[in-house]
């Protein structure tokens, strides 16, 4: 790809010696992109349907799009697995509501995978190196699969999340990027959080009626939260039941 398709250019031009606007480079990649009429294939991981709304919403249009589903970290596993259908689901409804054509693709669960890398963090508190070890995890997975199907960009709609640093998470997918060392594949970076962002996804969740769920996956973070696990197991079973 040329150079204008490459984010760290855009990076290292407008923003030296200053904080990085991710969502600036983003925007400024998109309007690269539609003035050189290409369209790229981006293969995004996603944590739960909410979080992938507004990124779908903002990113079809421009782009050929697939939806990783790449969550070892949910606990317990019936939590994975509707999380996991709700995804499914949305991207269908997504597809027929606006003419998209959003791929879906899951990856195996594999949860010893996220206690291995985690062993000795189990009580560091969210957001903090546990999390950015989750973060690592899942987006590695997804630029090994985005390499592997010759995509032109690996990205994550982790940050979405008000509750998750952008930061961070881009510094991570850039790390993954560099160490790849695959010349055609650049990780996209994006804190879709911005320009109501975040605000956006909750309505669209309510407009196709997306399951939110109420922690944010591992069984670490849920037991300090207070979590009880018969009761999302038991919510779980309602809710396919209803369906």
């Amino acid at each position: 790809m040329i150079d204008n398709f490459d984010p760290k250019n855009i990076i290292n031009s407008k923003f030296k010696n200053q904080k990085i606007n991710y969502d600036r480079v983003l925007q400024e990649l998109v309007n690269n992109w539609k003035k050189s009429n290409f369209r790229p294939k981006i293969m995004i991981h996603s944590c739960c349907a909410p979080c992938s709304t507004v990124v779908l919403e903002y990113l079809s249009s421009v782009a050929d799009v697939t939806i990783y589903f790449s969550n070892s970290n949910i606990h317990p596993k019936e939590e994975y697995e509707y999380r996991k259908k709700v995804q499914k689901d949305f991207i269908d409804d997504f597809n027929i509501k606006t003419g998209s054509n959003v791929s879906f693709m899951a990856d195996e669960y594999n949860p010893n995978s996220f206690f291995q890398i985690t062993k000795g963090l189990e009580n560091e508190k969210e957001g903090g190196a546990r999390c950015h070890l989750c973060y690592r995890m899942r987006l590695d997975r997804s630029a090994l699969k985005a390499s592997e199907l010759n995509f032109d960009y690996f990205a994550s709609a982790l940050t979405l999340s008000p509750h998750k640093n952008s930061e961070i998470i881009n510094e991570v997918g850039f790390g993954i990027e560099k160490e790849l060392e695959v010349t055609s594949l650049y990780y996209l970076p994006s804190d879709f959080k911005k320009n109501n962002g975040y605000l956006r996804s909750i309505e669209m969740c309510k407009e196709y009626d997306i399951y939110r769920q109420c922690y944010c996956g591992c069984v670490f973070g849920a037991k300090q939260q207070g979590i009880d696990f018969k009761e999302v197991i038991a919510r779980v079973r309602s809710q396919l039941k209803e369906e």
